[in-house]
Parts: C-alpha cells; structure tokens; sequence
C-alpha cells in the first residue's frame, strides 16, 4: 500500500468533483495516522503558486457526534485560498454530495503551537472571528465512508464563506451566539455555539494538541473553522442559503448551477 498513490486518488476526485470507491474497500487495515497522511500529501498534491495553505478546520465538533461513530476527539482537515468563495456564490455543477452548514472562523495573529496549550494561551492569538459557511463535500459514493475515509478525504472540505464584517474576539460570548439556517426562506436548523464542544475555544485547543503529534501548528495568518454550529444541510442549484445570527448579522450563499 502506497500512500502516495491513494493521495494522488483522493487529490483527482477532489479536484475534478468525481465520485470514488472508499478506500477502505480495498484496504480494509487503514489506519487514521495514515489517513492523515494520505490527507497531507492529497493537499499538497493541490498547492500551487495561486493555491496555498491557509489554515486547518475542525469536524465532529459535536459530542453526540463522537458518540455515534465511536470517536473520542475530532477530526481535522486543511484548508487552500481556492476553497474561499470571494463572492456569496456557489456553483453547485462542481461539487458531487454538497452540503452547507453554519460556523465561527477564527483569524490568528500569534503562531500556536503544544501539547499543554489552555483556552487562556488562544484568545490572545486570537486577530478576530468571522461568520462562516462551511460547504462539506464527501468524494465518496452515496456520501458513505468510514472515519478513516473521511479523514483521508480531507474532512469533507470544499468551500468557505467568510463574512464582510470581523468581530473582536471579545465581541460576544460566542458559546452562546445563535444562528438559524433557513433554505429558501425556510427554517431549517438553529444552533448555539457550545454546540462545538461545549465552546469553540475548545475546538481550537484540540486542533493545536492534534496537529502537535505532527510537529505542526496554527501559524500567524492562518483561519481556522471551529466545527459546525448546527447539522450540515443538502443544497442543490437555485437554493439560497442564509444564516442568521442575530445581532451579529447574517450571511447568504447563492447556489447556481
């Protein structure tokens, strides 16, 4: 088994919205680490002059969710400056499993990095938070995998949506900030920030002691997405998505084909 070769596959589908067999089919013995590893070289495999590494983002930021497949941390992905929508517009005709779901972005100032980090070495890292939609996009068919699959496909990473307006980090209390996702003017989901993990600031210390096992960190510039706020739901063409979170204000995706 080369990993290399399974990260070429991955890296393919991705970049060309083409379904693919989970890989655990054919290597049943894959382990998270080499997931990981896949992950890694799939997304370097990507990088270019125009397409570079711009941060990491959280999964599985729910305890329910770790509870249902088994798991006792989350999961992280990496994310590329293409994955950034620049306009609140999505086309929908490049993506195979497209879903969307509601979430908190963090810019860092200070590089963070350790095993023994607390919520109280983040915050003064902290540049400033931004609204987020995150669209999650399984390469896999009939969008099932198992953790190994999905770690190996990068979290199911595809595009971000930032907000215009950026919020100190001591804006609000942003366990408690609410959204409510509505689908054509419908509602759909509404969710509290301690959905991911109790606080975000936990999501952003679970990521430095995860990707401290790799001898890396959350470097200055760099964003990270804290986990989903509410369940992710499926769009297809013509949908308009918005998030409304109160007074922080709201943020509308556009899905054309």
């Amino acid at each position: 088994m080369k990993l290399d070769q399974l990260a070429k596959r991955v890296a393919e589908s991705q970049k060309n919205g083409r379904e693919m067999d989970k890989l655990t089919i054919s290597i049943p013995e894959l382990t998270v680490n080499q997931a990981y590893e896949i992950q890694k070289l799939s997304i370097n495999e990507s990088l270019t002059g125009d397409n570079r590494f711009i941060g990491w983002k959280m999964g599985l930021t729910s305890k329910a969710k770790q509870q249902q497949v088994g798991v006792e941390e989350a999961i992280y992905g990496r994310l590329t400056s293409d994955m950034e929508l620049t306009k609140p517009v999505l086309k929908v005709g490049e993506l195979i499993h497209p879903r969307v779901e509601p979430e908190f972005a963090f810019l860092f100032k200070d590089e963070l990095k350790g095993a023994n980090i607390t919520a109280k070495d983040v915050w003064p890292a902290v540049e400033c938070v931004f609204l987020a939609l995150e669209v999650i996009d399984s390469r896999y068919k009939n969008f099932s995998f198992t953790l190994t699959d999905v770690v190996a496909d990068n979290a199911s990473s595809a595009k971000i949506l930032l907000s215009n307006q950026a919020y100190s980090p001591y804006h609000t209390d942003w366990a408690q900030a609410e959204v409510t996702l509505y689908q054509n003017g419908e509602m759909q989901k509404r969710g509290r920030g301690e959905a991911v993990l109790d606080h975000p600031i936990h999501s952003i210390v679970e990521l430095v002691k995860m990707i401290n096992r790799e001898g890396l960190s959350i470097q200055a510039g760099m964003i990270v997405l804290v986990g989903g706020i509410t369940d992710a739901v499926s769009i297809q063409a013509s949908d308009e998505i918005m998030a409304d979170y109160g007074e922080l204000g709201k943020l509308t995706l556009h899905v054309i084909e």
